[in-house]
């Protein structure tokens, strides 16, 4: 069982979404309630019920300030250009000790600390935080304890994974696992069309690629062996496999990939910059 205290989700779409049905489990307890906001009554409806407070901002201006006020997490959703003029309007109605955390891409601890004078982290959790398998890394502002950091982390892995880093890596963390399942999507994409072109319908092309790519990675986390021993148990000497895999050699996947993070690193840097 996971006890939070009260917590305030601004902006609860497709991330804080994911984060509050993490903390809507049987098994998670939140003390104090959960206040969240969106832009408009239609998605503020979708996430309203016995354990959350919904505000509209187009009904209640001031929602975000009623939100967070009494809130001891104060986890920002918006978009990363919006986080200046959320923060900024906000943090006057913070509680002197709420721990504010962003999982905006791009929007440095720095620039948080810079607006409020609460503690903060940087988080970025990825999209399986929808079905509870997030990797989030986690980031501490300056001002941020150990006891705020441990915080941070409870929250998180009521979706997932944590791994605490300086913030100096988060950028980099973002192109594994923040970009990697859009990665892991293109592979089965691609795949797909491969079974599809080999006389498989689509329907059972998609069937054989998801099934293999699900049995693969339960075998890999199951069985606690290096994925490089699992690959060559599968190889047989002279068969079929080893054809397939020397010519998935030949295209230099391991180049591929490195110049791959090496296009989402820059751009990370860029959104960090403004650009």
């Amino acid at each position: 069982m996971t006890t939070l205290p009260s917590i305030a989700i601004i902006g609860a779409g497709a991330m804080g979404g994911a984060i509050l049905s993490g903390l809507l489990a049987p098994d998670v307890v939140v003390e104090g309630g959960i206040r969240v906001t969106n832009r408009t009554e239609a998605k503020a409806a979708l996430v309203r019920g016995p354990l959350v407070e919904s505000f509209a901002l187009e009904h209640t201006p001031d929602g975000n300030e009623r939100a967070v006020r009494g809130a001891r997490i104060v986890l920002i959703g918006v978009k990363p250009a919006m986080v200046p003029e959320t923060l900024a309007s906000i943090a006057g109605a913070l509680e002197p000790d709420a721990l504010v955390i962003s999982v905006a891409a791009g929007v440095t601890t720095q620039t948080m600390e810079s607006l409020v004078a609460n503690p903060v982290l940087r988080a970025m959790p990825n999209t399986p935080a929808i079905v509870g398998r997030a990797v989030t890394g986690l980031a501490a502002g300056a001002r941020a304890t150990e006891a705020d950091v441990a915080l941070g982390r409870a929250l998180f892995e009521t979706v997932g994974t944590v791994l605490e880093v300086p913030e100096s890596q988060i950028d980099a963390l973002s192109t594994v696992s923040g970009s990697g399942p859009a990665y892991v999507f293109y592979f089965v994409e691609e795949f797909t069309a491969a079974a599809t072109g080999l006389g498989f319908s689509p329907e059972d092309a998609g069937m054989l690629v998801r099934e293999t790519f699900l049995g693969a990675m339960q075998l890999l986390a199951s069985s606690g062996a290096d994925p490089a021993e699992l690959r060559r148990q599968v190889t047989s000497p002279k068969g079929t496999t080893e054809r397939a895999v020397a010519v998935l050699q030949d295209a230099d996947l391991e180049g591929l990939f490195a110049r791959a993070t090496a296009a989402a690193l820059e751009r990370a840097k860029e959104l960090a910059a403004g650009a």
